[in-house]
C-alpha cells in the first residue's frame, strides 16, 4: 500500500464493531490505533494493504489480519464497519457500498 496524505487509500479511517466496542482507525501513514471499549489506543501498529487483504503487525510484534469485503472488514472473528459523518448528524455505521459519494 502506498500512502499519500493527499489521496489517502479508501480503506483508510475509522472501522468500528455493531456495538462500537471495537474501534480500528486505520490511518492514511500505514499506521492503526485500536480502541477496546473505554481503552483508548489498546493496541497500536502498522498495517499493509493489498487488493481487498489487509495484514497487522502491532508494536509488539504481534500479526493479525483481514479481508474487506462488500464494504465491511472481517478481521479475527470480527465484523467492523466504516464508521461515517454527516456534517450535522451523529456517526453512523455502514458498509462502503452503501455510501453515497456525495457525503
Amino acid at each position: 500500500m502506498q500512502t499519500n496524505n493527499k489521496h489517502p487509500h479508501p480503506y483508510v479511517g475509522m472501522w468500528v464493531t455493531s456495538d462500537g466496542y471495537i474501534r480500528h482507525e486505520l490511518l492514511p501513514n500505514g499506521r492503526y490505533d485500536e480502541a477496546r471499549g473505554n481503552r483508548q489506543s489498546a493496541y497500536q501498529g502498522n498495517y499493509t494493504i493489498e487488493g481487498n487483504h489487509i495484514e497487522y503487525v502491532d508494536d509488539t510484534g504481534f500479526t493479525a489480519d483481514g479481508d474487506f469485503r462488500d464494504g465491511v472488514l472481517y478481521h479475527a472473528g470480527m465484523v467492523l464497519y466504516r464508521e461515517v459523518y454527516k456534517k450535522g448528524e451523529k456517526n453512523k455505521l455502514m458498509p462502503l457500498s452503501n455510501r453515497r459519494t456525495s457525503m
